[in-house]
Order: C-alpha cells, then structure tokens, then sequence
C-alpha cells in the first residue's frame, strides 16, 4: 500500500492484522521461515474477506532453543517486546487502535502479552492454530504426530504456499509423553546444545513426514475463515 491508500483506510476504520511469527529450523523438510509464513499467508487471506490491512509481518523473534542448528535467528526477550511495543505504538500514532495479532510461534506469546499490557491500543492475540476448525483438521489427521515443533500441519501449509521437500523415508520421531508438553508448553525447550542432542533433527514430537500440499490448502482456509470472523467480531 502506499500511505495515500492507509490515509484513506483509517479515515473509516481503526483494525489492522499484524503477523508474527519466527526464523528458526523446522526439521528435515520444514522451511526456516515456517511460523513467519503461516501467520503471514493466513493473515492475507483473511483480510481478502474481512476487508482488512495487513501490517508486516514480524519474522525475527526469541528462538535461543533451536540456535543449535544453522539459519536459525533469535532475538533476546527484552528486544522482542521492545520491538513489538515500538510497532504497536507506531501504529497506534497513525489512528490503527484496535491491533489483531496473528502470532505462529510459541516462544512469543509471553512477550506479545507483556507488550500488549504496555500500550493504550486494544490488542488482540491469537495463534492460528487456537481455532477449533483448525484443531479438528490437525487431530484428524495427525492425531498425537502433530507434536510440538516443525508440526505435519505448518508444514502442509509452506507445502501449499511454497514447496515440497521430499524425502519419503522419512521416519516417525521419539513420540513426546503428557508430561514433557505440559513441562515444554510455550517452547521451553532449554539449551541450544541439549536442545540438538535430544532432537538432532529438528524435529520435537512432530512426524512432519505425513504434511500433505492438499491438507495445507485446507488448513489456511480453515484458518483464514476463523480469523476473519474473529477479527470482524474484534473489531466491531
């Protein structure tokens, strides 16, 4: 857009989706940039029928687990949430008070709180998989594959949106217990190094092998419905 198109915009309207999401590793076949571009491309979609704007997405995020393995870029806490204040409140200067997060990564919802609680804007904070018509596609289909990190089912999505990366013999991981997601919740997954030698392929209870290009085509409609009725009910 250029600034003409948001002046007109915010003449009407003070909502906008901002995407977050992360650079970090995503096993054998998941692209680095899987959280970024899941919350991304959800997010456009979405706005195609709420009648929303889209800020950029926010990609560089707290990933200090997954510094074990190459192409991963993390970013402190204190300068996530300083990043993330300094955009809500940049976009709040502009008149856009009502700020819908689409987040796609774990290791951002504590911080996204913090800056949410910090502001004066109206902030909103959903990740995409909370939606319960998402939810049933993954539990469908996965069932307890889906895990905890480089998940069958954000990887159908970059399958859809960009590419396949084969590898057919591609086994099931060491299956995670109750405990260790409870313990785990919100990528609490520890040291870099320790990190890599008890996943040493990225993978965190998540057999990524069984995402599928047309699961991906169902899991973004299903996702980018519920976040623009969600919006829309934000909003108004």
């Amino acid at each position: 857009m250029t600034w003409l198109e948001v002046e007109t915009y915010i003449a009407s309207r003070q909502g906008v989706i901002l995407p977050t999401g992360s650079i970090e590793q995503h096993g054998p076949i998941g692209l680095i940039g899987t959280d970024a571009i899941c919350a991304r491309e959800i997010s456009w979609r979405a706005a195609d029928q709420c009648g929303a704007i889209v800020a950029p997405e926010l990609a560089y995020a707290p990933a200090p687990f997954n510094m074990g393995f190459p192409g991963t870029v993390s970013l402190s806490i204190e300068v996530y949430t300083e990043l993330v204040l300094q955009v809500i409140s940049s976009l709040a200067h502009h008149g856009l008070n009502k700020i819908y997060i689409l987040n796609g990564h774990g290791a951002n919802l504590a911080p996204l709180r913090e800056a949410a609680g910090r502001t004066n804007a109206e902030v909103r904070i959903r990740s995409w998989w909370d939606f319960e018509s998402v939810n049933a596609l993954r539990s469908e289909w996965y069932g307890d594959w889906e895990g905890m990190h480089a998940t069958p089912s954000e990887v159908s999505i970059t399958q859809h949106t960009h590419r396949r990366i084969e590898a057919p013999d591609l086994a099931a991981p060491r299956k995670l217990t109750q405990d260790y997601i409870r313990a785990h919740a919100g990528d609490r997954h520890g040291a870099p190094e320790a990190h890599r030698r008890d996943f040493p392929d990225g993978r965190v209870g998540s057999h990524s092998g069984l995402a599928r290009p047309e699961h991906g085509i169902l899991l973004l409609k299903s996702a980018a419905d519920a976040l623009a009725a969600d919006y829309l009910s934000f909003v108004e």
